[in-house]
């Protein structure tokens, strides 16, 4: 058992963008793994979504992915979704990005704050979209 505390020892940035559809609730399908657990194990500390254009609203699914292969739907578990507002490209107003954080109490973490060595972070979104949507993910592998 671990007596003193334990951080991060490589910064990790991660990303991924999506513009298919996928309707799959499973995790299978069309997905977009936008961070892999090192082989320690590793620590998100945010998640930003920014869209990259003109895009339809849609939702932004996350799944945890076990290291295996995602088109088995037991490999896959759905842990959060957020939905994503239309937007249209400007040079003069920005487009909005979200940093997606969940409550515990007094604190906020992100909604996938720690990951087993190999595990992944899988995304998909339930509508196409034009420009696409980028998600990047900041942590650390132990």
């Amino acid at each position: 058992m671990a007596t003193s505390p334990v951080f991060p020892v490589t910064p990790k940035i991660s990303y991924g963008t999506l513009t298919t559809a996928n309707t799959a609730h499973d995790g299978t399908g069309t997905v977009s793994t936008v961070f892999t657990a090192g082989t320690n194990g590793s620590v998100v500390d945010k998640i930003a979504v920014t869209s990259l254009g003109t895009n339809v609203a849609t939702v932004l699914r996350f799944f945890i992915n076990n290291g295996s292969d995602n088109t088995v739907a037991a490999n896959n578990s759905l842990v959060f979704e957020k939905t994503i507002d239309a937007t249209t490209l400007s040079e003069v107003a920005e487009l909005t990005t979200y940093d997606l954080l969940t409550d515990k109490g007094s604190n906020q973490f992100p909604p996938i704050p720690f990951l087993p060595a190999g595990y992944k972070i899988n995304c998909t979104i339930g509508t196409t979209v034009a420009e696409g949507i980028q998600v990047t993910a900041f942590g650390g592998d132990y």
